[in-house]
């Protein structure tokens, strides 16, 4: 008996923690987007091209490494002239700043670059938010399918004990099943699709998910802007058109290198000689040591063709004409994604002005109409199914706003969303 006591105590025990672990751990908003900020593997890779980049400044500015020569030589043969034994240091003495050019086009590559990874974060957070918004209507979706079902199925039910009791005919009992079996096929579709749209966020994560639960209130993506606002603080802040401007700068940079290197530079060097004693009874000599110094101008018949300067000068005159092209693409992209974010706005009203609780009216009357015997379980079935599909354009309505706004403060280079 005491046994019995301590197994049902442990059991009592042991199924709040059950219950406990069965219970799904929320992932929310603003807790995804910082995982994808810290652990994306894309924008990981991305950011070793700044680091590549900040090195090769350190490299531009290496000077020439100088050059150390030793050489001896027989002066003469079985004549005993003696031996000399030479060492000499050169260096390649730059001019026309070089270095100078060759640091600033390195920073501003690098500049350039740190501005490249800012503007795929940009649009990383946006296509993360989109799965996560793809994500919570998905889920949404299921319940009202459930919702849905669930309603059916408690009509088949009833509608089978009225048959039994021979309220209603067979066919009506069997139309009403049918239904049922219908919205729980549907149901599983939708809860394949959330399946899939959560799984999709790992992709963004860099790591399978565990199984979580996702939240967010649709409602929450309620902005008012002023278009001509927006379009200035995205000429000033949307971070490619930014890169673009930096990218002007590093063609500039690249065409002063090309004008440097255009300088001739010097070949200064240094040595020393020491000649052995020589032997030679004819013309015997002392031994000697020699100092030389020397200088090596070359003679650039290359700077007649300046063909790399041109092309430094047509790639800057290039950058800035992708600038511009991208500014004006920068006003329209902002222009479009606001009408659009706008449509969703005026749509969301209609279903604010009473559509949702109007069609539910409806439902409910007919419904109960049809528990009296005053309607068809047709006119049931096209109550409910209106009334579904109201839901599920007003869900789906709600996830284009959504998506409208996020859109829109992807093109205009703002971010405020959290929901």
């Amino acid at each position: 008996m005491k046994a019995k006591i301590t197994l049902i105590i442990s059991i009592g025990l042991l199924f709040p923690i059950a219950l406990k672990a069965q219970k799904k751990e929320t992932l929310n908003f603003s807790t995804y987007l910082n995982e994808v900020r810290e652990k994306n593997l894309n924008y990981a890779a991305q950011k070793y091209n700044v680091s590549m980049a900040e090195a090769s400044i350190l490299t531009a500015s290496i000077f020439p490494d100088p050059q150390l020569e030793m050489e001896t030589s027989d002066n003469g043969v079985s004549k005993r002239m003696g031996y000399t034994i030479g060492t000499s240091l050169s260096w390649t003495l730059e001019l026309g700043r070089k270095r100078k050019a060759r640091i600033e086009t390195a920073k501003n590559q690098a500049e350039y670059t740190k501005l490249l990874l800012q503007d795929f974060l940009r649009n990383l957070v946006a296509d993360a938010s989109l799965g996560y918004i793809e994500a919570l209507k998905t889920k949404a979706l299921v319940d009202v399918q459930k919702d849905s079902y669930l309603s059916m199925q408690k009509l088949a039910q009833s509608d089978s004990i009225r048959y039994k009791l021979g309220a209603i005919s067979q066919v009506t009992s069997k139309q009403s099943r049918l239904e049922a079996s219908s919205l729980l096929n549907d149901l599983y579709m939708a809860e394949s699709s959330s399946r899939q749209a959560f799984s999709a966020l790992s992709i963004f994560l860099g790591k399978d998910l565990e199984e979580k639960s996702i939240n967010g209130d649709f409602k929450a993506f309620s902005r008012d802007f002023n278009p001509e606002d927006l379009i200035l603080e995205a000429v000033n802040n949307r971070t490619d058109l930014l890169a673009s401007k930096q990218n002007i700068n590093t063609a500039a940079s690249l065409v002063k290198l090309e004008k440097a290197n255009r300088v001739i530079d010097l070949g200064l060097s240094l040595g020393a000689e020491h000649n052995t004693w020589a032997t030679n009874e004819i013309a015997p000599s002392p031994a000697v040591n020699a100092v030389k110094l020397g200088a090596s101008i070359p003679l650039k018949f290359s700077n007649r063709r300046n063909a790399d300067l041109k092309i430094a000068e047509m790639g800057h005159m290039q950058a800035e004409t992708e600038y511009k092209q991208i500014e004006n693409s920068v006003r329209t992209e902002v222009m479009q994604a606001y009408q659009q974010y706008h449509a969703t706005q005026k749509q969301l009203k209609q279903f604010d002005n009473g559509m949702l609780s109007e069609a539910k009216n409806i439902l409910d009357g007919i419904s109960y109409s049809y528990q009296r015997g005053e309607n068809s379980i047709l006119e049931v079935l096209n109550a409910q199914r209106t009334y579904n599909d109201i839901r599920q354009r007003y869900i789906e309505t709600l996830a284009e706003n959504a998506v409208a706004l996020v859109e829109l403060e992807r093109k205009t280079g703002i971010w405020d969303i959290d929901f």
